[in-house]
């Protein structure tokens, strides 16, 4: 299953509204993604971080998630400065770095490391059920929600039927390698993983269906109302005023 090693705890961010904080990473990562000055870039880096601290989350597991972003960012601090036109901003051997390609990079990493903390520290600190179900308190489409519910519950179920299949595989002998069989073989993967994809799918509808499934998916899950949620909120809302305003306020 997919592993969700943040969503259990005792943090305050831990105990606000499922439905706040979707709100809030959304807006955001909205406001983030649309900025382009250091300013402003550097406050939500800045915030994302103390967001990432207050949900008293592993350290060690935060930098192994972001592992795989600073991948790619070094891959763009490679290529941006040399292929990006513009200004030189210095030279090394036959390469040309630009200023431009340099700005472009960095504003990349800020934007990147800002929203996937963001995320982490807000959205990672649920888990997926409850993510689906405050969604659905939010009123959105009530087929969305329940095709992510359900793509989360059975996607480790066929995951597990690709696993036996590959086993009686290699239990008759079959050795993956660069030839037509192997080629041949995981296409009969592909295609009778859809088959039984398709067969379990008739199956669990005429299992709810019997349990009389009406269409909607009820949360036993209660999202009461709580002070500290409303000054989550607030804190918020000022945070990604005081972006905008120092995006295109000219407050710096």
């Amino acid at each position: 299953m997919f592993s969700e090693p943040f969503a259990i705890g005792n943090s305050i961010i831990h105990r606000i509204d499922p439905r706040f904080k979707v709100v809030a990473a959304v807006a955001f990562s909205i406001v983030v993604a649309v900025s382009y000055r250091f300013p402003t870039l550097l406050v939500a880096l800045f915030t994302a971080v103390i967001l990432t601290l207050a949900a008293h989350l592993n350290l060690r597991a935060v930098a192994g998630r972001l592992l795989v972003v600073i991948g790619f960012l070094v891959l763009l601090w490679v290529l941006l400065p040399i292929t990006f036109e513009g200004d030189a901003l210095t030279r090394i051997g036959p390469l040309t770095l630009t200023r431009p390609g340099v700005i472009l990079a960095a504003q990349i990493s800020l934007k990147s490391l800002a929203i996937l903390l963001a995320f982490i520290a807000l959205i990672t600190t649920m888990n997926f059920t409850t993510l689906g179900h405050a969604l659905d308190r939010m009123h959105l489409s009530g087929k969305l929600v329940h095709l992510l519910l359900m793509t989360y519950r059975y996607i480790f179920v066929i995951e597990q039927e690709y696993q036996r299949m590959v086993r009686a595989a290699k239990i008759r002998g079959f050795r993956p390698g660069t030839n037509v069989h192997t080629y041949r073989t995981f296409a009969y993967f592909i295609a009778m993983l859809f088959v039984r994809a398709a067969a379990r799918a008739d199956r669990v509808y005429r299992a709810m269906r019997c349990r009389g499934f009406n269409g909607r998916l009820y949360c036993l899950a209660d999202f009461p109302p709580h002070p500290s949620n409303w000054v989550f909120a607030s804190l918020m809302t000022v945070s990604v005023i005081g972006l905008v305003l120092l995006e295109w306020g000219n407050i710096l």
